[in-house]
């Protein structure tokens, strides 16, 4: 490997540390094992070819992550509930108590609500707001077809809205 090379995967983990820690964390509910298997996506990058993974890094390394996950639940023979998940969002300037509060509230009643998606649906909205993914990629990365990957997040938003906002067809026809 040249110093090309080894900037090239210095970059890759200083992007991508963070976001597939905290992807694993939620499919384990461990942040140990999350890091193991985090660096094992890491030290497989380092044993694949430039050319063929650069155009598609970002999935591939998901795509990667989230297979090493599953391995390490199955070998454990249980499935993780993902509840208690943490999304750590700063702002540069705090908002007003009032307003922070309101986010906090409104935050966590979405997490609530995302919880009681099946997990299919919550992990392709994951995928697609937490991690900026295309149809496309979120499909390449969990082996379902794109359409599938369509229905799931609409019919998840849907579900997410309906929950969150129970009344708002009863206002929008007052």
């Amino acid at each position: 490997m040249n110093d090309d090379d080894d900037s090239w995967i210095d970059e890759a983990v200083s992007r991508f540390e963070g976001p597939l820690t905290r992807y694993a964390s939620r499919l384990l509910n461990d942040h140990d094992r999350a890091r193991d298997v985090v660096q094992e996506a890491f030290l497989k990058l380092c044993g694949s070819r430039r050319k063929r993974v650069e155009p598609i890094l970002a999935e591939w390394l998901f795509t990667v992550c989230r297979n090493a996950a599953l391995d390490v639940l199955k070998k454990e023979k249980r499935m993780s509930t993902l509840n208690h998940v943490q999304i750590s969002t700063q702002s540069s300037v705090d908002p007003p108590p009032g307003e922070r509060i309101e986010r906090e509230e409104t935050a966590a009643s979405i997490l609530e609500a995302l919880e009681s998606l099946p997990e299919s649906r919550r992990e392709a909205i994951r995928f697609k707001f937490q991690n900026g993914f295309s149809y496309e990629e979120i499909a390449r990365i969990t082996g379902k077809s794109v359409s599938h990957v369509g229905v799931l997040i609409h019919e998840g938003l849907k579900t997410l809205r309906a929950e969150l906002n129970p009344t708002e067809s009863h206002h929008k026809n007052s």
